[in-house]
């Protein structure tokens, strides 16, 4: 067979893990954990197969730019969900993306969507400017009702079913008020914000605001900034801050995702200790990983272990500051997704679903397979439509069965994802962030001025 050299990146990881993988005791619990494997029954689609081709690749025995290696590791959500269930700590991410970059560098990649996916992620996502052109447009396409338009007449889906759902995600950023404020807002609803006790007040925290967040969801860190002020935390957002480069990483152009976590630790006061709030999972759990992505580089390897351990989903930093209880609100019955990068990435779905629970008598169903990707997945559900379908059709029927009409997630790629697929399947449910029903549950309760109220 013919000798095929070592991919460097998959190469390195891999042998970062080898204990880890060479502890491997082949049970299979990562099978089930994996919503591909799941839907396809095939090995390959599992962690544990995608480990073996990946090895297979490092020993030379199967080219990086073959058919069988690229299908299988382009069909992985890289939701970390075989991480969790893993008993030997294999980090499973962390091979993915080195994977995933040999890939993109190969004789192979980009080629169609791919080469397109590269050229956006390059000369759009990692220009700012040329980014908030690109949201300005997105958003007037959806506020104008066009995107809804096109989907309501079938205009799209004639055009091209990945057209259809690409503005069915669009059309899912739309706010969706689960309920019936401001008409039930108590009289007192204007009441100057409620004193913190000096013993109660935290540092200022920072706000990372997401680009997806602050282009297609600025409610969304509007809303934190107000929970936080109310539990007297005061979020300053850095004006420099830019992509947290979590798409590029998935891609495989770790060089790209380096290059926007240098900006990052740059832009978030290196010399501070204070907390680097997050309302992204996939975001959160980005940032986290910084002091692994940059760990081989002389000037930023202690700055990025310092800036990965002050970051905070807004949940965390709540639960660390303590935070109030609000008001009822009247909403209908609600159900909660955690974000997979949230849970397995950061650790903080437990946190956010607290803010859940700080609502008074609300409607709280529990979802079954909470915990299972929904087929989102950053871009996958444009680059493996089929089987992000199939993944999302699941998680829709349990959404059915929970008979609830809202469900709170923390991560916006997850909200137009689970927003998309109710849409055309004609589901009736509005999709929000915990935080925004824990601010609506707060105005109702009196803690904001009138020039804080939301519209």
């Amino acid at each position: 067979m013919q000798n095929i050299p070592i991919n460097p990146a998959l190469a390195t990881t891999l042998a970062r893990e080898e204990e880890k993988i060479l502890a491997c005791v082949h049970c299979g619990l990562c099978l089930e954990a994996c919503p591909t494997y799941v839907a396809t029954g095939d090995e390959n689609d599992s962690p544990r197969g995608r480990i073996y081709l990946m090895r297979a690749v490092e020993e030379g025995r199967l080219a990086v730019g073959s058919l069988t290696f690229e299908r299988h590791i382009d069909r992985c959500l890289g939701c970390r969900a075989c991480e969790a269930a893993c008993p030997a700590g294999v980090q499973y991410g962390q091979l993915l993306e080195a994977a995933r970059s040999d890939i993109l560098r190969g004789p192979t990649k980009p080629t169609g969507v791919y080469r397109l996916l590269k050229l956006v992620l390059r000369h759009v996502w990692m220009k700012p400017g040329r980014l908030r052109a690109a949201f300005t447009l997105s958003r007037f396409m959806r506020d104008i009702g066009l995107a809804r338009l096109l989907l309501h007449t079938g205009l799209a889906r004639a055009i091209n079913p990945q057209f259809e759902f690409g503005l069915a995600l669009l059309d899912g950023s739309t706010p969706a008020r689960a309920g019936s404020l401001p008409a039930n807002r108590p009289p007192d609803a204007g009441a100057p914000v409620k004193p913190i006790a000096a013993k109660e007040r935290s540092k200022t925290a920072f706000l990372f605001k997401a680009c997806v967040t602050e282009g297609l969801f600025q409610r969304v860190n509007d809303a934190t900034i107000r929970v936080l002020k109310v539990n007297g935390c005061d979020a300053q957002t850095p004006a420099n801050q830019v992509c947290c480069g979590a798409l590029h990483a998935h891609a495989g152009d770790l060089e790209g995702a380096r290059e926007l976590a240098r900006q990052n630790i740059e832009a978030f006061d290196p010399n501070s200790d204070s907390a680097i709030v997050t309302n992204a999972g996939g975001c959160g759990a980005m940032l986290a990983s910084y002091a692994h992505l940059l760990a081989d580089d002389a000037k930023y390897a202690d700055r990025a272990r310092n800036f990965s351990a002050r970051v905070r989903d807004i949940g965390q930093q709540l639960k660390m500051i303590g935070f109030r209880n609000g008001a009822p609100i009247g909403f209908e019955r609600t159900t909660y997704d955690a974000s997979c990068h949230l849970l397995h990435g950061q650790h903080a779905a437990d946190e956010s679903l607290q803010m859940l629970w700080a609502i008074p008598d609300l409607k709280l169903a529990l979802l079954t397979g909470s915990d299972v990707c929904c087929g989102g997945a950053g871009v996958y559900n444009l680059l493996e439509p089929d089987l992000s379908e199939q993944v999302l059709a699941e998680k829709l029927s349990h959404i059915e069965q929970s008979a609830a009409t809202v469900l709170a997630t923390g991560n916006a790629g997850c909200h137009m994802q689970i927003a998309a697929g109710a849409r055309l399947a004609r589901l009736e449910l509005k999709v929000c962030h915990p935080v925004e029903l824990l601010d609506e549950s707060y105005q109702c309760a009196g803690f904001y001025p009138p020039s804080e109220q939301t519209d």
